[in-house]
């Protein structure tokens, strides 16, 4: 028996006045997978997500959402979601255990607070005012308001946003424990070490298309995943593509009889096959998107 996606999204499509948005999106999440939707500033990502979440109405295409039609969705279907939008505002004059406690009230199973507050690396300020935290701290509340009502579907838009390196860490081991724990959660991020570490699968989306999904070591085919050898000769760079490196630097070596100037073996990493499919995608349809951030921006 073959269970059903627990999102599903056929021929999604959004428009605004002229301009199209999503133009025929299709995917499927299944339970207790981690799904990334990738994809530069202006692709559709948020736009996928709110109409998923129930804000935002499509034009047209299907979605269904742990079985609802997301724009039929009531307060039992959303109360089985967790959101962490792209940023929360939360800053009253009520302690992070506070509001925790507040939210956690209107779940039929919620966590404990303290326990959500430990997991977001906020013991410390449990009984700080949340108007009186950092940036940062203020997003690991935002996330840990999404995760208090143990949600069967987590949606995270870009949820590490303002967290150091440290706190990005022990982010991921909270997504890791609750993916243990079977919650499907759907990632966007500009981070692709962060969607490397945590997905199951991906898609990224440009121009309001899916150019390629599937499971994160597989994404973008084979080829784009081949080992490329690179070396200088004469002060000339040159490289090849090949399934078997170590043949083409012996036989390197035996021609110069001595190893390459600049030598160097590069296995693509997520980050190469997502740029590459998106320089694919501006070649065949001319669209202008920002890249999205490298690890090492990440870590900034």
């Amino acid at each position: 028996m073959t269970t059903a996606p627990v999102v599903s999204v056929r021929d999604l499509r959004k428009r605004y006045g002229s301009h199209d948005a999503l133009r025929g999106v299709d995917f499927d999440i299944h339970e207790g997978e981690t799904f990334a939707l990738l994809g530069p500033n202006g692709a559709g990502k948020s736009t996928t997500i709110e109409i998923l979440e129930g804000y935002r109405d499509r034009t047209g295409g299907e979605a269904s959402v742990l079985g609802v039609d997301p724009g039929r969705g009531g307060l039992g279907w959303k109360s089985r979601l967790g959101i962490v939008l792209q940023s929360g505002g939360e800053q009253g004059s009520v302690t992070v255990r506070e509001q925790l406690r507040h939210f956690a009230s209107f779940y039929p199973n919620p966590r404990k607070a303290d326990d959500v507050i430990a997991a977001v690396g906020l013991e410390e300020k449990a009984d700080t005012l949340i108007r009186k935290l950092s940036g940062g701290q203020r997003r690991r509340v935002d996330v840990a308001l999404g995760i208090i009502g143990r949600p069967e579907l987590l949606f995270l838009d870009e949820p590490t946003t303002g967290f150091d390196p440290e706190a990005r860490r022990r982010f991921w081991e909270l997504i890791r424990s609750l993916r243990a724990e079977g919650t499907t959660i759907l990632l966007t991020t500009h981070y692709l070490d962060e969607a490397a570490q945590l997905s199951d699968r991906a898609a990224v989306i440009a121009g309001g298309v899916v150019v390629a999904s599937g499971p994160i070591a597989e994404l973008g085919g084979a080829d784009s995943r081949t080992p490329i050898v690179r070396w200088r000769v004469n002060g000339e760079l040159r490289e090849q593509r090949t399934t078997e490196p170590g043949l083409v630097v012996r036989d390197l070596i035996d021609e110069l009889g001595r190893e390459p100037d600049a030598l160097e073996i590069i296995r693509p990493s997520l980050e190469d096959v997502y740029l590459s499919l998106l320089e694919k995608h501006l070649g065949e349809h001319g669209t202008t998107d920002a890249p999205a951030h490298t690890a090492t921006e990440a870590a900034r």
